[in-house]
């Protein structure tokens, strides 16, 4: 362009828009009024893919930044990548089921009758059509027996074994035993809550409506004391997948549950103690009261993308270094949303989940159309006046 095409430094050339009759677009006019090229209007197509596009740009650079450090490429011990694994349980195998309820963390009294719970022979791995309601679930129930330790805070752990049918999970039985044909996972099934006493004194009589027992244990214990409570129901799951996993590259936090055989490479089935669903009004403290606890135990198959929401959801928040007091959520706000999502119709909650997603959407378009005619301010006022009328009207 020429020096004289300009004025004041300033480029004669203007973002116009015709508005006229005849075609409706963006247009370049010269100082003469002609314009040079025209550019037809997006039509609602071309501003929904603009939409999506932009949301899709958001979505990767937030999925960029979330995401851990790439894993280290395996190799084996000549130098060559390692191969993908398979599961050692393949589909439709034979199971029998093994559960011992013990005070011990590792368990080894496989002889004691009493510690043995639950025993299912002739289980299907990947079957999801047998049991009493066809859908592939067992249900036990029984009473577990407790001693003094239990009840002063003791622990109690649930362990529990699948092996091929016809083996046994005791490695001291030589004959029945076989380590690849034998999947075992364990955890503590007590859980140990916080008890706060508050000193509160009723300011008219300026006596204390506490209960006498509690603030004798508040003065033994302290302000805070830990006691152990017992839940009645648990779930065992056992995923239904045969992913070729690689040893090293399975994306947290399923790593934690994918094992590996050291020697053959393979991975053993996924077993995941399900306990979502458990309400945290339903716990009760275990104390020398009780001799007894009940038990209710299921067992169902589950499937890899169900596994995977709930292990992201039992995953502990990385910002509870900065204090339990901190980040803990009381019992009712942990059971407000299993409360909602459990008595809520699911064709209610799919249709709100749409309604919001749509709203957003229809939300960034006015808000973009006020941006192009540059009046913000007004967009957000009228924003805050229909959202204010529409929550009324609800």
């Amino acid at each position: 362009w020429r020096s004289s095409d300009m004025r004041d430094g300033v480029g004669i050339w203007g973002r116009v828009l015709s508005i006229g009759g005849g075609d409706r677009g963006w247009g370049w006019r010269t100082a003469a009024g002609e314009t040079q090229r025209q550019q037809p209007a997006p039509n609602a197509w071309q501003v929904l893919k603009g939409v999506l596009f932009r949301i899709f740009i958001i979505w990767a650079i937030s999925s960029w930044f979330r995401r851990g450090p790439a894993p280290q490429e395996q190799n084996s011990a000549g130098g060559t990548p390692r191969a993908p694994s398979r599961n050692l349980f393949p589909k439709d195998t034979l199971m029998d089921l093994y559960v011992y309820i013990s005070e011990h963390e590792h368990f080894t009294d496989f002889n004691v009758s009493s510690a043995l719970f639950w025993q299912k022979r002739d289980l299907v791995y990947g079957d999801w059509t047998s049991g009493e309601n066809a859908d592939g679930c067992y249900e036990h129930y029984g009473e577990v027996d407790i001693s003094q330790s239990v009840q002063q805070n003791g622990s109690i752990y649930i362990h529990v074994y699948f092996t091929k049918s016809g083996f046994h999970p005791d490695p001291r039985q030589k004959n029945l035993y076989r380590r690849l044909a034998t999947v075992h996972t364990s955890r503590m099934i007590n859980k140990y809550k916080r008890r706060r006493f508050q000193k509160t004194k009723n300011l008219l009589t300026g006596e204390t409506e506490a209960d006498p027992e509690m603030i004798k244990r508040a003065e033994d214990y302290g302000p805070v004391e830990v006691i152990s409570h017992w839940h009645p129901n648990l779930t065992i799951n056992m995923v239904d997948d045969h992913t070729p996993w690689v040893k090293g590259s399975v994306p947290p936090p399923l790593d934690q549950y994918v094992k590996f055989d050291a020697v053959s490479g393979d991975y053993f089935p996924i077993l995941y103690f399900n306990d979502y669903w458990n309400l945290q009004k339903d716990y009760f403290p275990i104390n020398e009261s009780l001799r007894r606890l009940p038990f209710r135990l299921s067992f169902c198959p589950l499937s890899l993308w169900r596994w995977q929401l709930y292990a992201a959801q039992s995953t502990k928040s990385p910002w509870n270094f900065l204090g339990e007091d901190l980040y803990e959520q009381s019992d009712e706000e942990q059971d407000s949303v299993k409360v909602a999502l459990l008595e809520t119709n699911p064709y209610l909650l799919a249709l709100t989940i749409i309604v919001s997603i749509v709203h957003s959407v229809f939300e960034f378009l006015f808000g973009q159309f006020w941006a192009v005619r540059g009046s913000l301010g007004q967009f957000w006022a009228v924003r805050g006046q229909f959202g204010g009328n529409l929550g009324q009207g609800f």
